[in-house]
């Protein structure tokens, strides 16, 4: 029928045909082919032979260089962008309904309109040459004669219909993933069928697998991996200690989350007979248990860090090695990984070397219990904790003057009952001894770039750098405006950027819209990334910075205590190459993006859940963003954000103005904007598609 198709426009170019004509003048003329010709219709239109105007269909005379490819990204409202890395073009919008069969994230092949209209270029999506994922996650429901799923995520904007006979065991209400997608035209929803039964939704379990398999992440380890890391041996040999300089009789010990299993830094300080201070930084020698090129190793590259949802972990490494062998547990012997610095009393650094060490911690602290002795000055380990303190805000202070800033992004804490459910929410305290063990932290990861990029002799070797490009101007001058708005001073063309951004910081310190002009600033940032080629750290102000603290949980970590170890020690030539360690940092980066992502949807999760019980409630808020079809507003004490739609303010006409950051009343000139603190009422929950929405009662005075 496509070839009659085909053929008929090719004899008939000059005019559009509605459907009917075209069944009539190829004789297709019975309820059946009448169907299929439309269906043939609607198929060549997605392919770009044809094009459609109204209900008329003609030949597509556009040249084929007219597609272009991309990255489709669709926003909540159905329409969407596709980035197709061009500057001549920039971002291609595509309306709701040209987007035809491609999904949030697809490659696709675009073409554009021939009469363009608005700011940006337009076109529709022709063909989908890339599906982003080949599962789908989402909850069985059943409709009078079908089943279908609504995925959980919001941006895949298409119901998936099931055929029973493809439930393969499923029922209603069961989290599912569904794969094997058949999706021909936009005219009807895409087909597929369950793969995998999760469990039933709802549970603590179910959702934590549920959001794995949303973001591609494997939970399960594969019997490969679980048997060699059983196979590891805990004792360690005598041979392998007499190797290492010998810490277990010092003062060593960790600061850590009251949570945490895997430990995987530790501390230790003593005065030398010079009077300046030695100060240990010891971190788990994982590198000596997982060997390059075995099935660990391998799992490891793959999964590239750890991933933390609440309430659960999907870890690196399995249990045996992150919670065990190599976590750094109080009165157990534990091979370590040492930057071991001489410095002064006032934390000016003397000297320091890169050590394989052993270890047995004398004291697990939490940062509650550290935060203690600090503020009390009194309980165990009391001197080398306040010696290591006052020496770690020398280190901040130092850091400060130097162009380092310090962004705080807020974190939520929460309580779970025994079955994963949230009792309470609140915001985690960054407090003294939190910021004791991250001075220290950045101190070691600074040596060990400097060790790498700096060589004694020789040229520079191939190494894993955590680096962060400059802003980008175009993003620091919006940034500047909108500060501006909110009665703040920042020069976006100031030589010093670094310097501006910190006065910003301080002056808006301990007030309500600090987490939102944080947040902004962050956005207005280049993300840092792991590459080998090294231009420093913007952020922290660092000519040379790198990952050597985590080794438990981030692989970059694992591969720098490689290279140092083959660099120092071994002669046998590069264990990477240049072209290998590329690869690494591309997949590390990803899949560190990916578990942020991942990480935050979690957290958005149980900010739901919670507030499912607190329907009608009353909250404080502030507008964290505006757009032409509502308000998004962040509750202050819990950080959970929903929507406050343009329908629901009932007082007046909004219009968005986008140079005031604002909504504007069309007749009282009322304004809402950006920053704002405002009092909210929750109306709606909806699990389902992670939406909160809210009504504006009044501004808050």
């Amino acid at each position: 029928m496509k070839k009659e198709i085909k053929a008929f426009f090719n004899r008939n170019q000059g005019r559009g045909y509605k459907s009917k004509d075209i069944a009539d003048k190829l004789g297709f003329n019975s309820d059946h082919e009448y169907a299929s010709l439309k269906a043939a219709l609607n198929k060549l239109e997605e392919e770009s032979f044809l094009i459609r105007t109204g209900k008329r269909f003609q030949l597509n005379k556009l040249p084929q260089s007219n597609r272009l490819k991309g990255r489709l990204e669709i926003n909540r409202n159905g329409f969407g962008f596709v980035n197709i890395n061009n500057e001549k073009h920039g971002d291609i919008f595509i309306a709701a309904r040209n987007i035809g069969t491609a999904f949030d994230g697809d490659i696709v092949e675009v073409e554009l309109f021939a009469k363009q209209k608005g700011k940006n270029i337009e076109g529709q999506i022709v063909n989908v040459a890339e599906r982003k994922r080949k599962e789908y996650v989402g909850i069985i429901k059943k409709s009078k004669s079908f089943f279908f799923i609504s995925p959980d995520d919001p941006k895949l904007h298409r119901d998936i219909y099931i055929n029973e006979s493809k439930l393969n065991g499923a029922k209603n209400g069961d989290k599912v993933v569904v794969g094997k997608l058949a999706w021909d035209t936009s005219m009807l929803n895409p087909e597929g069928e369950v793969i995998e039964v999760l469990g039933k939704s709802g549970t603590h379990d179910t959702d934590i697998i549920s959001i794995a398999r949303e973001f591609d992440l494997k939970y399960k380890f594969p019997s490969a991996v679980l048997s060699e890391a059983e196979n590891i041996a805990s004792a360690i040999p005598k041979e392998e200690i007499k190797k290492r300089l010998d810490y277990r009789s010092k003062n060593v010990f960790t600061i850590d989350p009251e949570d945490a299993k895997d430990f995987d830094d530790a501390l230790s300080i003593e005065k030398l007979e010079n009077g300046n201070l030695s100060v240990g930084i010891h971190i788990a020698d994982v590198s000596h248990y997982v060997k390059k090129g075995s099935p660990l190793d391998v799992e490891a590259n793959e999964r590239g860090n750890s991933v933390y949802f609440v309430g659960r972990v999907i870890p690196m490494l399995p249990e045996k090695l992150s919670n065990q062998i190599c976590s750094l547990v109080p009165n157990e012997d534990r091979l370590t990984y040492s930057v071991i610095v001489e410095m002064t009393t006032r934390g000016k650094i003397i000297d320091y070397s890169i050590e394989k060490t052993i270890i047995n911690s004398k004291r697990r602290f939490t940062y509650d219990e550290a935060q203690k002795v600090i503020e009390d000055e009194a309980g165990d380990l009391v001197e080398d904790i306040l010696l290591l303190n006052k020496i770690a805000e020398q280190f901040r202070k130092k850091r400060m003057r130097e162009g380092s800033f310090n962004f705080i992004s807020p974190e939520v804490k929460f309580n779970l009952d025994e079955n994963g459910v949230p009792i309470s929410i609140m915001i985690k305290q960054t407090k003294q001894s939190n910021m004791l063990i991250e001075e220290f932290m950045l101190l070691a990861n600074k040596l060990v770039a400097q060790q790498i990029a700096i060589p004694k002799s020789g040229p520079v070797k191939p190494f894993v750098y955590r680096i962060h490009d400059l802003p980008d101007q175009e993003k620091i001058v919006e940034f500047s405006r909108f500060v501006k708005t909110l009665g703040y001073s920042f020069d976006p063309n100031s030589s010093s950027k670094s310097i501006g951004f910190q006065n910003l910081l301080n002056q808006v310190k301990g007030k309500e819209e600090e987490a939102l002009i944080n947040e902004l600033a962050i956005r207005s940032m280049a993300k840092a990334v792991y590459s080998p080629d090294n231009i420093g750290h913007y952020g922290l102000g660092f000519k040379y910075y790198s990952h050597f603290t985590s080794p438990i949980r981030r692989y970059s970590d694992l591969i720098v205590h490689r290279l140092l170890f083959n660099y120092k020690n071994l002669k046998s030539g590069e264990m990477y190459s240049l072209a290998q360690l590329e690869e690494i940092c591309d997949n590390i980066s990803a899949t560190e993006r990916n578990a942020v992502e991942a990480e935050r949807f979690s957290v958005k999760q149980k900010q739901i859940e919670y507030l499912r019980n607190h329907l009608g409630n009353e909250f404080s808020a502030i507008i964290s963003g505006i757009t032409n079809f509502g308000i998004f507003v962040k509750i202050t004490d819990i950080l959970a954000e929903g929507l406050v739609r343009l329908r629901d303010l009932d007082d007046d006409y909004y219009i968005h103005d986008e140079k005031k950051y604002a909504i504007v009343g069309k007749r009282t000139k009322k304004q809402y904007r950006l920053g704002d603190k405002i009092h909210v009422k929750l109306i709606r929950v909806d699990e389902e598609r992670s939406e909160l929405d809210f009504i504006i009662l009044d501004f808050k005075e």
